[in-house]
C-alpha cells in the first residue's frame, strides 16, 4: 500500500500573496517581498518610511499584526515566520 497525500493544505505562494497583501494594507508605502521556505514557513522583508524611529521590536509587531488573521485559528496557513527583517528605506 503506496502512502497517498488526501490535502498537502495551501499552496505555500499563494499564502505569501495574502501575506504581502495584508502587510501592504496595513504599510500601503512598504517595499514587501515574502518568500515561502516549506509548508507554513516563510521569511519576509519590509522596508517602510513608517518604521523611522520606532524600535525593531515595534517595526515587527506593525508587521505581525498585520498577519496575525493568517496566524491565527485551528488551522492557519502560516505556522511561522523564520526570518523578518525590517528595515528603513
Amino acid at each position: 500500500m503506496a502512502l497517498q497525500i488526501i490535502n498537502a493544505g495551501p499552496n505555500p505562494v499563494d499564502i505569501a500573496e495574502q501575506i504581502r497583501r495584508a502587510i501592504a494594507q496595513a504599510l500601503p508605502e512598504a517595499t514587501i517581498e515574502v518568500r515561502p521556505q516549506g509548508p507554513g514557513h516563510f521569511e519576509i522583508d519590509v522596508t517602510d518610511a513608517a518604521f523611522v524611529g520606532k524600535p525593531r521590536v515595534r517595526q515587527q509587531q506593525l508587521v505581525y499584526g498585520a498577519i496575525a488573521h493568517l496566524m491565527s485559528g485551528p488551522n492557519p496557513p502560516v505556522h511561522a515566520v523564520d526570518r523578518l527583517d525590517c528595515r528603513v528605506p
